[in-house]
């Protein structure tokens, strides 16, 4: 299922060409049209990191013309065509193609280079940093399957049924399932925050038993995300982000500070669960659906990445005894 899509028209040689790269829940894929005509499909998961697509155009004498596809700033992506060293257009002028994988590496990509240097940021080989991504992968995934089937049954039922309160005891009793199922399967069905996870999915419940209401199920949002939000919070400032700091880190390619994925992630929930409150109140019930279904998700990955930038733990120099 897409979440987003990106579309970068140009044109070389006489003809036209488009980029189209587009976000799901779970990729990246990078698509090169000659007018309607495919010519070239790539693609790389989330879990193995941020990567620049280089596409070939087709003729040309000698060496190729190359499209390099990449972030241009964490919400945008760009496109620049180049050959024999020249880049001979931008989708945006000055931006770097490679600016997120640059940063995540920590390393300045040049535009003429086909393949970025091979030290990240924190002296890990590219190649073990992919590989462990990978293993994170193959052991995240079930449980990263298993919330995108919540969320999805949550917006079924609702849409067929337009009983909010009913969607959402829908949806905490599957929650609640798959904490029963757990216990007879050996993949991880519920990530790191189980016990967590499974108090708000009681909590959650009980705010729709208690307020069988579509206003207040719209608001439980809100009410959930700012109670999320400062335990994160406490865990951030008073604890180091010792609990959940030390749990996010599991499921990123980088060392991180504890404390501020902690501190940031409970920004991220105030941000959101402000975004809801607004959303409920100045739009329809059928756009709140949709909003919290699948608008939001974009949003929140946006800023996740800005947490992950912030909180990212920058080499150190080492130490000479003899200077």
């Amino acid at each position: 299922m897409r979440i987003w899509t990106y579309l970068r028209p140009f044109s070389h040689c006489e003809a036209d060409y488009t980029v189209e790269v587009s976000l799901t829940f779970t990729q990246t894929v990078s698509r090169l049209f000659l007018g309607t005509e495919l010519l070239d499909e790539q693609s790389v998961h989330h879990m193995d990191g941020i990567q620049t697509f280089v596409h070939v155009l087709p003729g040309g004498e000698g060496k190729p013309a190359r499209v390099e596809v990449g972030y241009i700033s964490w919400w945008s992506m760009g496109v620049a065509v180049i050959e024999s060293g020249q880049t001979l257009y931008e989708s945006h002028p000055g931006k770097n193609v490679r600016f997120a994988e640059g940063l995540m590496r920590g390393v300045t990509a040049s535009s003429g280079a086909a393949e970025v240097a091979a030290q990240s940021q924190t002296g890990i080989d590219v190649s073990q940093m992919i590989e462990s991504n990978q293993s994170k992968w193959a052991r995240n995934k079930y449980s990263i399957y298993a919330d995108l089937v919540l969320g999805a049954l949550f917006f079924i039922v609702g849409k067929l049924t337009e009983d909010l309160a009913f969607a959402a005891i829908v949806g905490a009793g599957a929650g609640l399932a798959l904490v029963v199922i757990q216990r007879f399967v050996k993949v991880d069905l519920l990530g790191g925050f189980a016990v967590f996870g499974t108090i708000m999915l009681l909590i959650s419940a009980g705010f729709s038993l208690a307020l069988q209401d579509d206003y207040w199920v719209q608001m439980k949002g809100t009410v959930l995300g700012l109670l999320t939000a400062s335990i994160f919070m406490v865990d951030g400032v008073f604890r180091g982000g010792a609990y959940f700091g030390a749990r996010i880190e599991r499921y990123m390619p980088l060392p991180l500070h504890h404390n501020r994925i902690a501190v940031g992630m409970s920004v991220l929930g105030i941000v959101m669960a402000l975004a809801n409150y607004y959303v409920a109140e100045h739009f329809s019930e059928d756009f709140w659906l949709t909003w919290t279904t699948f608008l939001d998700m974009p949003l929140s990955i946006g800023l996740f990445y800005a947490i992950i930038f912030w909180a990212r733990k920058k080499p150190t120099a080492p130490h000479n005894p003899q200077s």
